[in-house]
């Protein structure tokens, strides 16, 4: 899900000389745009994170993995199109500005479409996931 990058077994870290096995959680999970499932979910993420201010494409990337504590990392070659398929749906805008460091920047805002989307999505969201955790919790 959401283009797993996961081997079939955790792989040894090596840290501070010692080597200590990788949980199942403490793998990042990747978005690349391969997976179809990623594409709704990336773009509820995005959705999400424009909510909270407008952003450069790379600071939305940065703010969905911090927000995620590291879990989510999004690729550009992910992240651009996504922004681009939201944008030619009318659900973002983008307007050329500079950014914090004096460079040329893209910043992305949510529309008023793009705000009912994000409520439409984020319900049905919560939705599935409190199912999912009643069957995964389930005896």
């Amino acid at each position: 899900m959401f283009g797993l990058q996961r081997g079939t077994r955790p792989q040894g870290v090596r840290i501070s000389g010692q080597t200590r096995r990788r949980t199942v959680d403490s793998f990042p999970i990747d978005f690349d745009r391969s997976h179809a499932l990623a594409i709704e979910k990336l773009d509820l993420l995005i959705l999400k994170t424009l909510g909270l201010g407008p952003l450069h494409g790379y600071g939305i990337g940065q703010r969905i993995e911090q927000m995620s504590g590291g879990v989510f990392k999004l690729t550009l070659g992910a992240l651009y199109p996504a922004l681009q398929r939201l944008e030619r749906s009318g659900l973002v805008t983008a307007e050329w500005s500079v950014s914090d460091n004096n460079r040329r920047a893209r910043y992305y805002t949510l529309t008023a479409a793009g705000r009912r989307r994000l409520t439409v999505q984020q319900k049905a969201w919560e939705r599935t996931a409190a199912a999912m955790l009643r069957v995964l919790k389930s005896q």
